[in-house]
């Protein structure tokens, strides 16, 4: 094998590559297309992936929301067709359950006009508790968030989006200017404690966030409220998850059927989202898509490597008289074999690293210029993995041409001399 240190060997394959351009870019054109499409189909996938984790940057994937609804069917002598009405007791049930965290309740004002002396605006305001910061996504650029002593106190505070704090102070610093000012909703005041940003958009940053029992008292809520949210565990979503996710939904269920006296089994009595399995069911698709881009992937590399084989026992069996000669002039096997194992890895690694490189090139190009949409997000490869690839691409054509290489060496001179066996 003293050939492969050989700068001489080294060219004398190149020169036989060389001698059959058409061959050679066919063949290896075969191996920097398996390369390219596997790159591009291994970003696709991330591509897709990051997209549905940008379609939940905004709400916690580890969390469970509810809303009332009405019955269906009679219980208990109680007829159908009864409106489900939560309230504070229901937020305590929630609360008490060992697989909740972060729990909250949103109660929702009549829509009120809100103002700043002689501006007026309409913004959604949302009544809730300090945990809805985590179930949101809500991210503070100044002040403060809603506290457990706001609630406890009934403190006339307001967390406002920035699109709010842009209307009504145009021109100034939208996350300083409004700490401490008063906004009026339907004649209450209440005094601004911090601005948020909101990656879900500027629909999400047009809100405006209250105590949730100054809500209910100010509007004529009472203990009413009209949707329940918790999470459970953390965001990394396992079997686990899943599990307790399933027991929470089903004690919620009961505790809430018990309360509001309906059939537990009643379909149309509460409406459940329950973002941790759909989560986890979006996530094992994306699995089944990666496996599958490999398994393609994968395919197209074996189909070129199986291309080179065939080449070199072609090439071989034309130049099987040089064999012989060189056989006949004392030519180790050896030094055969490692002449046509230069001869695959030439072209292997050659039309490898080409097809990375303009894979990459691309894939650039597509990050760079490719559109909002709903589909592709950040396209992106691991490019250890991709390495690794070609490096079993690169050993996958050496073992190739290893096959075509024993068949020469094992032929007799003098049958090489006339052509072959």
């Amino acid at each position: 094998m003293r050939a492969l240190l050989s700068v001489e060997a080294w060219a004398d394959a190149l020169a036989v590559l060389r001698a059959w351009p058409l061959r050679t870019a066919l063949t290896g054109g075969s191996v920097a297309w398996g390369v390219f499409m596997l790159v591009m189909l291994l970003a696709a996938g991330e591509g897709l992936e990051n997209n549905l984790r940008w379609s939940y940057r905004d709400d916690a994937v580890n969390s469970v929301w509810i809303w009332p609804s009405t019955t269906s069917r009679p219980w208990k002598g109680l007829p159908p067709r009864r409106p489900v009405v939560l309230n504070d007791d229901d937020t305590a049930l929630i609360e008490a359950l060992p697989e909740a965290s972060a729990v909250t309740a949103r109660f929702l004002p009549p829509a009120v006009p809100i103002a700043r002396g002689s501006r007026v605006g309409n913004f959604e305001i949302r009544a809730t508790h300090p945990d809805h910061q985590v179930l949101e996504g809500t991210i503070m650029r100044s002040g403060r968030f809603l506290s457990e002593r706001d609630v406890e106190q009934r403190r006339k505070v307001a967390v406002i989006g920035r699109r709010v704090a842009e209307f009504f102070f145009p021109g100034d610093d939208p996350w300083s200017a409004p700490l401490g000012a008063e906004l009026r909703a339907g004649g209450v005041a209440f005094t601004v404690v911090g601005v948020f940003a909101d990656e879900g958009g500027e629909r999400e940053e047009q809100l405006i966030y209250i105590p949730v029992t100054t809500g209910q008292a100010a509007f004529g809520g009472r203990d009413r409220v009209d949707m329940l949210l918790f999470t459970i565990g953390s965001p990394e979503i396992d079997g686990n998850s899943l599990e307790a996710a399933d027991r929470a939904v089903d004690a919620v269920r009961r505790g809430l059927a018990a309360h509001h006296r309906f059939d537990p089994a009643d379909p149309r009595a509460l409406r459940i989202r329950d973002e941790i399995h759909t989560f986890a069911g979006a996530a094992q698709v994306f699995q089944w898509l990666r496996a599958f881009t490999w398994v393609v992937g994968v395919g197209t590399l074996l189909a070129a490597m199986v291309g080179v084989g065939n080449i070199l026992l072609i090439s071989l069996k034309e130049r099987m008289p040089e064999l012989g000669l060189r056989r006949a002039l004392g030519a180790r096997p050896s030094d055969l074999v490692a002449m046509v194992l230069q001869e695959a890895l030439l072209l292997t690694v050659a039309s490898g690293w080409g097809g990375l490189l303009v894979a990459l090139g691309a894939l650039e190009l597509l990050r760079r210029h490719l559109p909002p949409n709903d589909y592709l997000r950040d396209p992106d490869v691991d490019l250890a993995t991709v390495l690794g690839a070609l490096g079993a691409l690169i050993a996958a054509g050496v073992g190739a041409a290893l096959l075509p290489a024993l068949v020469a060496v094992r032929t007799p001179p003098v049958d090489a001399l006339r052509g072959g066996p």
